[in-house]
């Protein structure tokens, strides 16, 4: 085989690109860092993929940064085929899955369904919100045993036991309360938050108080059906 002679590079033209140390690249957060966002609007966008809702309420810094930097955000997520919403009223964000029939969209997150006990629970809470704001009052409050005392009519003896129905009743309220739909004042006792609503739209919630009225009429003479309720925003980030 002929060796080839290369054209020797001409002076200041370097055929390889140098790398550039990190302190000399202030704009590098790690070695081989290629992105463009400052750190701190590149941590809101992690949380907004890691939580499932961002609340203005109980996170004001990172609400701040994302409505400066909301397009940018934005951005990102839609090189992922997710969608940002982002709820001023409420003060709640979150993420979706794009779908779409004329796009092949590959699925980068999942969808999880709120349990059975999850959703009676939901369904309660969003009945109680409902009442009191539309009879004018500023906040909305349940004690944990009122909950259960709703709740727990709704479960049929095929349920398990009373004591795993309360367990499962206590779980549910633990997970709203995680989420920030529900937050505990004191002990036993919870706000519910404006979430509520943009985890159960008041069609959905006539839906499901529809799906309780069947299963109580229904209830000596069939298994309860699963509902199947998936939250806006339900999307996990550890789903990725």
């Amino acid at each position: 085989m002929t060796d080839v002679d290369l054209p020797e590079p001409e002076t200041g033209d370097p055929v390889f690109i140098a790398p550039v140390a990190m302190e000399n690249d202030p704009d590098a957060l790690f070695a081989g860092d290629r992105g463009t966002l400052d750190a701190e609007v590149r941590r809101v966008l992690v949380r907004i993929l890691q939580r499932r809702f961002l609340l203005a309420e109980s996170s004001p810094a990172e609400w701040k940064l994302l409505l400066e930097h909301q397009q940018m955000i934005e951005s990102r997520l839609n090189d992922l085929f997710v969608r940002l919403v982002v709820d001023h009223a409420r003060g709640v964000a979150y993420k979706e899955q794009v779908r779409s029939d004329e796009v092949d969209v590959p699925i980068l997150l999942k969808d999880e369904a709120y349990s059975r006990a999850e959703t009676l629970v939901l369904v309660y809470l969003r009945t109680v919100f409902q009442r009191e704001t539309t009879a004018g009052t500023a906040s909305a409050r349940v004690d944990v045993e009122e909950v259960e005392q709703t709740v727990l009519t709704y479960f049929a003896e095929t349920d398990g036991t009373r004591a795993s129905q309360q367990r499962a009743v206590r779980t549910a309220i633990a997970r709203l309360d995680r989420e920030g739909i529900i937050e505990e004042e004191s002990e036993g006792r919870y706000r519910i938050g404006p979430l509520i609503e943009v985890v159960l739209s008041a069609e959905v919630l006539r839906e499901l108080q529809r799906w309780l009225d069947e299963q109580t009429r229904d209830a000596e003479t069939s298994t309860p059906r699963e509902p199947e309720v998936v939250a806006s925003g339900a999307s996990e980030g550890d789903s990725l």
